[in-house]
Order: structure tokens, then C-alpha cells, then sequence
């Protein structure tokens, strides 16, 4: 928003506005302020005064003071200028929109999730099921109050004030792993399985060509129950 000490026109004062004021005249309903437009001491409604729930105004102003205001609206055609002393928000409810990503900084924790102030009229709310992906046990684990954060805007009720974002809609996808390494590495068990069984191969081949009153391929079979049997004996003994 811009800042203009002293505005030539009424042309020249826009919505959202800041100017620098001197008050002219406190009264119950609110001030008068001059903002520097000749002919044109603008309004302060009791309830733009700065604070909450204020009931007299000269508990908060006085005249001749210099106060610093925002423009809410201009009615040129009566001349009339409306002022606050409230910050109006960067964001109207207008300029939010489904898709949009902000950066906004955590206020409040809350267990079902945490608000994001992210400029506009209140802080939008991301549910701990939008925190990230994955289960998460407590939105603490995942932010702090006071970390800026990027979202995303997934829903705005108008009619509700309320603002739903994700942060988990932002990440940033995982790649699936290559083939290679989606193979499973073969364990020390299997590995000295293969060995004890290629050398009962080996020994079986060289037997095959001395005469044996056992046919080879029986006496293959009866090699390699005993190496498995052999094999899954040392593997026990090493778990105990």
C-alpha cells in the first residue's frame, strides 16, 4: 500500500490508502481528520478507532493529534472520505482464489491442525491431514509458531470466512524407484546357499565321470537337501 503526506485531490486518495492525519474534532460517534485534501476533513467511525471495544474516543484520541490511518472508501461525488485505523488486509476475500499459492507465517497450533496468516482478513486454516504426506501425530512435529510457509489455497467459504490450504499439496512428489533398485539384495543366508550349492554342482559333475553305485542325479538330490538342511542349521544357531 502506498503512503501520500499530503494528497492534492480527491482523485488522488484510493482504498487501502495510508495517509498521515491530524485530528480536528473527537466526538461520541468518532473524529474528524485532516488527511490534506482542501475542502475535505475525512471520517473516523468510533469503531476504526485503533484498540477494541473502545467506548469513548478521547479515551484513545484527542485534537490535534497526528495519527496514521488507511483509506476504506471514497465517495467523490459527496466529497466524503472514510478512514481506519485498522490495517486493512493485502488479500480481499475477491483476490483469493482456489489454486493459488501463498507464503503465509504460522499463528496459532491447534491439535486438528494450524492457522497460516497469509494478508488477509483472518489466517486461513491447514488441517493436520494437509500438513504433509504421510500420518502425522501432532502438527508440532511438522511446524512451529512463527515459521513463513508456502501453501496452497484448496477452499474458500465466503459465507464461512474461512480459508482451507495444504502445505502437503506443494510437496514435492517422491520418484518412483528404478527396477534395479527394486530388486531385493539377496541375504548372507541366500548368498551362501548359491555357493554351497554350485560347489555340490561341481562335485557332482566330478563324480559323474568315476563309476558310483549311486545314479548322479540321486545322489545330487540327496547333496543338496543335506547342504539346505546344513544351511538353515547355521542360520538358526546365528539368530540365538
Amino acid at each position: 500500500m502506498s503512503e501520500s503526506l499530503s494528497p492534492l485531490s480527491l482523485s488522488d486518495i484510493k482504498p487501502k490508502m495510508q495517509l498521515k492525519g491530524v485530528v480536528k474534532r473527537v466526538s461520541l460517534a468518532g473524529a474528524l481528520v485532516d488527511v490534506g485534501v482542501e475542502g475535505c476533513d475525512a471520517l473516523l467511525h468510533i469503531s476504526q478507532v485503533r484498540g477494541r471495544h473502545v467506548n469513548n474516543v478521547r479515551d484513545v484520541l484527542s485534537e490535534g493529534q497526528e495519527i496514521t490511518v488507511w483509506v476504506r472508501s471514497v465517495d467523490p461525488a459527496r466529497s466524503r472520505i472514510d478512514l481506519t485505523m485498522h490495517k486493512p488486509p493485502s488479500l480481499d476475500w475477491e483476490d483469493i482464489q482456489e489454486g493459488q499459492v501463498l507464503s503465509g507465517k504460522v499463528v496459532r497450533i491447534e491439535k486438528f491442525g494450524v492457522f497460516v496468516d497469509i494478508g488477509a482478513e483472518r489466517p486461513g486454516l491447514v488441517h493436520i491431514s494437509e500438513l504433509a504426506d504421510g500420518y502425522v501425530n501432532t502438527p508440532s512435529d511438522v511446524v512451529q509458531r512463527g515459521d513463513v510457509v508456502e501453501v496452497k489455497v484448496i477452499g474458500v467459504n465466503r459465507r464461512k470466512n474461512q480459508i482451507d490450504l495444504s502445505m502437503k499439496a506443494l510437496a514435492t512428489p517422491t520418484q518412483p524407484e528404478s527396477r534395479e533398485e527394486q530388486d531385493e539384495i539377496p541375504t548372507a543366508m541366500a548368498l551362501a546357499l548359491q555357493r554351497a550349492l554350485a560347489e555340490s554342482d561341481t562335485r557332482i559333475q566330478l563324480s559323474e565321470r568315476q563309476p558310483s553305485a549311486r545314479r548322479p542325479s540321486q545322489q545330487k538330490r540327496t547333496e543338496q537337501d543335506d547342504i539346505l538342511r546344513r544351511t538353515l542349521e547355521h542360520h538358526e544357531g546365528e539368530k540365538r
